[in-house]
C-alpha cells in the first residue's frame, strides 16, 4: 500500500536494543518496513534479533544514523509522539487522526513518525521539528506506553486507514486539500533553510532581539508547519526575503 511504503518510523537515542526489536516485528506485521534508528545506543544485538522474531529482516535493513537531519531532512509531513503538554501549543491528534492525514498525503510525499527517549520521550527541540503531534489517549490513571507498544498503535491506525482507502468505491474526505496539489510540499530541510532566512531578515531590520527572543521564532516555526507550503509557495516568500535583504543593504550602504 502506498501509504504504508512512504512512511518511515524514527526511533531516537533508543536504550534498549530488545525495543528496536520489538519495534520492528511490531512494524512488519501491519505492513511498515522503513525503520530510521538515530543514534541508538546499541545496534545491532542478538537481543534485537531475539525479539524481532520473523521481522529480522526489517531489523537488518534498518538505517542508522547520526543527526534527525538525516533521519527527516527529505521527508514532507512529521509527526512527533508525545504525552506531555508544553509550554507553548502544538497541534494534536490521536493516532486515528494522523492515520487520515497521511492517506490523504499527495502523492510521493513522504512521511515520519518520531518516537524518543524510553525514559523522557522526545525533547522540546525535536518536538518543534513535527508539524503535528500524535497523543495515545491511554488511561488517565496510567497511560504509560512501552515504545514499540506505542508503535504497534499507531502503526495499527495507518493500516486500518490505508485499507480503508484502498477497498473504498469512492475517495474518502481530503481534510487538507493535498491529496490532489499542484506543487510538491516542501521538506523539512526545506523549511529549516526557511526559518533561518527569515531569521535572518528579523535580524536585518532589528525585529527580532536575539538576546530577548522570548518565543517568537518557536511561534514562528509552528506557524510555517501548520501552513503546509509548497516549494513554489516556499521560493516565492524567500524571493521576497532576499528583496527586503537587497533593499536594506543597499541603503544602508553595504552594497553597491
Amino acid at each position: 500500500m502506498q501509504a504504508l511504503d512512504r512512511l518511515r518510523i524514527v526511533m531516537i537515542n533508543t536504550s534498549d536494543s530488545g525495543n528496536i526489536g520489538a519495534a520492528a516485528r511490531a512494524m512488519k506485521t501491519m505492513g511498515v518496513s522503513q525503520l530510521v534508528l538515530v543514534q541508538p545506543k546499541e545496534h545491532p544485538t542478538a537481543k534485537a534479533t531475539a525479539r524481532a522474531a520473523g521481522a529480522a529482516d526489517l531489523l537488518y535493513n534498518a538505517r542508522v544514523v547520526e543527526t534527525l537531519d538525516e533521519a527527516i531532512g527529505d521527508c514532507q509531513l512529521v509527526f512527533g509522539t508525545s504525552a506531555r503538554l508544553r509550554t507553548i501549543p502544538w497541534p494534536l491528534i490521536n493516532p486515528r487522526e494522523a492515520a487520515s492525514r497521511v492517506t490523504n498525503e499527495p502523492e510521493g510525499a513522504d512521511i515520519a513518525i518520531l518516537f524518543g527517549r524510553e525514559d523522557s520521550g522526545l525533547n522540546n527541540e525535536e518536538l518543534r521539528r513535527c508539524h503535528l503531534h500524535i497523543c495515545i489517549p491511554g488511561n488517565d490513571a496510567y497511560s504509560v506506553l512501552n515504545v514499540a507498544a506505542a508503535i504497534q498503535v499507531i502503526c495499527y491506525e495507518m493500516r486500518m486507514a490505508a485499507l480503508e482507502r484502498a477497498g473504498a468505491e469512492e475517495a474518502q474526505p481530503n481534510p487538507d486539500g493535498l491529496r490532489d496539489w499542484d506543487q510538491p510540499l516542501v521538506s523539512s530541510e526545506e523549511t529549516e533553510r526557511l526559518l533561518r532566512h527569515f531569521e535572518e531578515v528579523l535580524l536585518d531590520i532589528d525585529f527580532f532581539d536575539p538576546s530577548n527572543p522570548k518565543q517568537l521564532l518557536t511561534r514562528l516555526r509552528r506557524f510555517f508547519l501548520r501552513t503546509r507550503m509548497d516549494k513554489l509557495e516556499m521560493n516565492l516568500l524567500r524571493g521576497i526575503l532576499s528583496t527586503v535583504q537587497k533593499r536594506i543593504r543597499r541603503e544602508s550602504g553595504s552594497q553597491p
